[in-house]
C-alpha cells in the first residue's frame, strides 16, 4: 500500500490533480476536495455520535487533499441532528473527529470545518392555525373585509371578530385581504429575511455574527481542525447579505459594497481571533438563479473583495435558494433545493440535454479570471456534476479552477480518488446523478446513496454486521474498496 502511495502511476504523477496546493497556511497534497454534506447523523443536541465518526472515517479512507465537514452551526441553540460549535462542550467531541480522520487518511488529508449561520425558518402551517394564532391583524385587515364583505362591519371591532371574519373567505378573498408577505407565510411558512430590520435581532446582526463566527473559529483550530470555510452560500444569512435582493439601509445592503460588508467584517473578525496562521476561507455562490438575484458578475466583485482581505480559498457553487423553492405541503418546511436554483446548485442526469457534468465550471472559471486580473492569487475551487479524472484534470489545465470539488460522485464512492490515484479508475463506482441522497436529505433522514444498497445485496448477503439506517432499510456506511486483480 505505501509504495503504491509513494509511486502513483504516470498519469496520476504527472497531474495537476494530484499535485500539492496551498490554502493559507495548509498545503494539501491534491487539489482534490470533498465539500460539506450534511449526513444528518448528529446528535439532536449537536454532538459528535459514532455514526458521525463512521462517515467521516470513510470518506478519509478515499485520501482526498481536503475533506470539509458538514455545515457546523454557531449559535449554541437547538437545531436538531446538526453538527454544533456555538460551546466549548462541544469541542471534546469534534477533536475525535478530527482525529479518526488523520488515522484513516494516513495523515494525508487536510479537514476543514465548514461554519454556518441560519435565520428561522417555521413549518407551513394550516389554515385554520394560521389565521387564529399566528396572523397580527392589522386595520389593512379590517379595511380589505369591509370592501370584500361590508355586511362584516359589525364584526370587525375586535381582532377575534376579524379572525373569524376571515375564517369565512375563500380562498382567492383571502389572497385579496393578506399582504404578500403574508400570503407566503400562509403557502409556505414563516421565514426570515435579513432585510427584516424591523425585528431587533435581526437588525443586530452585524453587531453579532462576527464574534460569534470567531469564537466558533478558535474552538474549531482548538479542536485540531486545518482550517475553517465560513458558509457564504445558499439560503443562509451571510449568503442573503451577499444577495442583489438584500435592500437593508444601514450599510449592509443595496450597494456591492453593503452587501459585502459584513462577509468582510466576518473574515477579517475571524482571522484576528484564529490567526493568521490558520486556513480561512468560504463557499459561495457565483449564481443565485432566481429573479433579481446575485449572477457572476456579482460574485466577481464579492470575491475580489475577499480575496483583498487575505481570504485562504474560494470554493464557488451555484443557486439552492429558497425564494423559488418548491411551497412544502402543510406541517413541512421550506426545501432551498426543490426549485430550478435548487437544481442548479445538484443538475441530475435527466436535467436537460447538457446534464451535470462539469455545468457549473463556467462560474469558478468567472471568478478565479477576475481575481487573476487583479493579480490575487487565492485559489478558486470548481464543483458541479464532476466524476472523472479526464474532467477534473481539464477544469485545472484549462483554468476553471485551481481545486475540483466533487460531494456526490464522493457520496457514491469515497475512494474514487484514491483509485484514479493509483490506476483503478476502471474500479470506480460511478454516481447515478439521480439526486436520491439529496431526496434522503430533504425529509432530514440520514443520508445514503442507493449505489451502497447495490453493493450490500451482492457483495455482502450474509453480512450481519453492517451498519443500517435508523429505518433498518439501508447501509449506513458506504461498502469497502475490494480490489480487483490488476
Amino acid at each position: 500500500m505505501e509504495s503504491e502511495a509513494h509511486n502513483p502511476p504516470i498519469q496520476a504523477a504527472s497531474s495537476l490533480l494530484f499535485s500539492p496546493i496551498r490554502y493559507g497556511a495548509a498545503v494539501a497534497r491534491a487539489r482534490t476536495w470533498v465539500p460539506a454534506m450534511v449526513p444528518w447523523r448528529a446528535s439532536e443536541e449537536g454532538f459528535v455520535t459514532p455514526e458521525i465518526l463512521d462517515w467521516y472515517g470513510r470518506l478519509a479512507d478515499g485520501q482526498p487533499g481536503v475533506i470539509v465537514v458538514e455545515a457546523t452551526g454557531i449559535r449554541d441553540v437547538p437545531s436538531g441532528p446538526l453538527l454544533r460549535i456555538g460551546a466549548d462542550r462541544f469541542v471534546p467531541g469534534l477533536r475525535s473527529l478530527v482525529e479518526r480522520v488523520r488515522e484513516r487518511s494516513a495523515g494525508r488529508t487536510r479537514l476543514f470545518i465548514q461554519l454556518i449561520d441560519f435565520l428561522a425558518i417555521r413549518r407551513r402551517p394550516e389554515r385554520q392555525k394560521y389565521l387564529e394564532c399566528f396572523l397580527i391583524i392589522r386595520d389593512a385587515h379590517r379595511a380589505a373585509l369591509e370592501r370584500l364583505r361590508p355586511e362584516l362591519r359589525g364584526r370587525l371591532a375586535e381582532d377575534s371578530g376579524v379572525r373569524s371574519a376571515l375564517q369565512e373567505l375563500s380562498e382567492d378573498e383571502l389572497r385579496q385581504v393578506l399582504s404578500e408577505r403574508e400570503r407566503e407565510d400562509l403557502e409556505r411558512g414563516y421565514r426570515e429575511r435579513v432585510t427584516d430590520t424591523h425585528l431587533a435581532h435581526i437588525a443586530d446582526l452585524p453587531r453579532v455574527l462576527p464574534g460569534l463566527f470567531a469564537d466558533a473559529a478558535v474552538r474549531a483550530r482548538t479542536a485540531g481542525f486545518d482550517g475553517a470555510e465560513l458558509h457564504y452560500a445558499h439560503a443562509y444569512t451571510l449568503a442573503s447579505f451577499l444577495s442583489k435582493l438584500n435592500t437593508r439601509a444601514d450599510g449592509y445592503g443595496s450597494t456591492p459594497e453593503g452587501r459585502v460588508r459584513l462577509p468582510l467584517e466576518v473574515l477579517r473578525a475571524t482571522q484576528a481571533r484564529a490567526g493568521r496562521d490558520w486556513t480561512i476561507g468560504c463557499r459561495m455562490l457565483g449564481d443565485e438563479v432566481i429573479e433579481g438575484g446575485s449572477r457572476l458578475e456579482d460574485a466577481c466583485h464579492a470575491a475580489v473583495a475577499l480575496s483583498r482581505a487575505g481570504i485562504d480559498f474560494i470554493s464557488v457553487s451555484k443557486g439552492g435558494k429558497f425564494e423559488d423553492a418548491r411551497a412544502p405541503k402543510v406541517g413541512e418546511a421550506i426545501y432551498p433545493y426543490t426549485g430550478p436554483s435548487g437544481l442548479e446548485c445538484m443538475p441530475t442526469a435527466k436535467l436537460d440535454e447538457r446534464g451535470p457534468h462539469g455545468r457549473n465550471l463556467h462560474l469558478s472559471r468567472g471568478i478565479r479570471e477576475a481575481l487573476r486580473a487583479e493579480r490575487l492569487s487565492t485559489p478558486v475551487g470548481g464543483a458541479g456534476g464532476i466524476d472523472r479524472f479526464e474532467l477534473a484534470e481539464s477544469a485545472l489545465r484549462g483554468g476553471a479552477c485551481d481545486f475540483v470539488a466533487a460531494a456526490r460522485q464522493s457520496l457514491a464512492d469515497p475512494d474514487w480518488w484514491r483509485k484514479i490515484e493509483l490506476g483503478r479508475e476502471n474500479e470506480v463506482r460511478r454516481c447515478l446523478f439521480t439526486n436520491y441522497c439529496e431526496g434522503l436529505d430533504q425529509k432530514h433522514k440520514q443520508v445514503t446513496c442507493q449505489l451502497w444498497d447495490r453493493d450490500f445485496t451482492q457483495a455482502d448477503p450474509h453480512s450481519d454486521n453492517i451498519a443500517r439506517s435508523s429505518d433498518a432499510k439501508r447501509r449506513l456506511v458506504p461498502p469497502p474498496w475490494r480490489r480487483h486483480q490488476p
